[in-house]
């Protein structure tokens, strides 16, 4: 039997990392999980050693040795239990920041990373925000007024969750060049180039290419939008193609100049075009 291989998909909110995952899911030989909890299991064991006197009392070259082999026993063993397919992308934010933990215990680990323009980001925000005010969002408040304005409320996405940490994340990682490890893959090329630009996720996996359907792209992998709120929408579309940019409509020309001078280590290593 094939040895189970486990790839990551962490990426940034409303970047395509749903639409990548159900690309991907059509090859036979891949399983792409929706949001993930395996993380969670394993930041709970990560917590337990790190506070339990039992781990304290033993010898801690063999602890340290011993929790690694517990990790990478849990995520294989959790896809082994899921799953026949021999490769496994599993989905969630918090793996491009944990980059060097994992590499402890599934050294070289690769992660893919959907990106998109910070202000088309922004804007199918704050489309959701105002195609769901019949729901709470629990930043809106009467008493505070970080939500009552297009510009309070791209300001509050930009420093809280999901969109606020999902950058400071991806910051640290080009600061730490972490990012060079991973495979970066931009919405737009994926939507405008799906072939081409999912040869590059093959050979970065180091896969051979499999012929995917963009016409006809089902949806495999199953959310839970109403948990995740008024910004809950996992819902792919079955032909891959580009949106129309409507940022400068949306939020306002002023504002996204600004979104984009705010954020010049993030255009420039990945959008040095724009």
């Amino acid at each position: 039997m094939e040895e189970k291989r486990i790839v990551f998909n962490s990426s940034l909110p409303r970047s395509g990392s749903t639409l990548l995952q159900n690309i991907l899911a059509q090859n036979p030989r891949i399983y792409a999980s929706p949001t993930s909890g395996l993380l969670e299991l394993l930041f709970t064991s990560r917590a337990h050693f790190s506070r339990l006197p039992e781990f304290h009392a033993q010898d801690q070259d063999a602890m340290r040795r011993a929790f690694k082999g517990y990790c990478r026993g849990a995520l294989v063993g959790f896809y082994e239990g899921l799953t026949d397919k021999p490769i496994c992308i599993d989905k969630n934010r918090s793996w491009l920041h944990l980059y060097n933990w994992l590499d402890m215990f599934y050294p070289a680990p690769r992660i893919l990373v959907c990106i998109r323009d910070l202000r088309a980001i922004l804007s199918s925000m704050e489309k959701l925000f105002r195609a769901k005010r019949d729901l709470v969002d629990p930043l809106d408040t009467p008493e505070r007024p970080q939500m009552v304005t297009i510009t309070a409320r791209v300001n509050t996405w930009l420093s809280s969750m999901p969109l606020g940490v999902a950058m400071q994340r991806l910051t640290e990682a080009i600061e730490s060049n972490t990012v060079s490890k991973c495979h970066i893959v931009r919405y737009e090329d994926l939507t405008s180039r799906p072939q081409e630009t999912m040869k590059g996720v093959y050979q970065y996996l180091e896969e051979p290419y499999f012929e995917h359907d963009f016409e006809h792209v089902a949806q495999s992998t199953q959310e839970n939008d109403w948990e995740a709120g008024i910004y809950g929408d996992h819902k792919i579309r079955e032909k891959v193609s580009l949106p129309q940019p409507d940022y400068n409509d949306v939020l306002g020309k002023e504002r996204c100049e600004q979104v984009k001078s705010l954020h010049r280590l993030f255009y420039s290593r990945f959008y040095p075009d724009r």
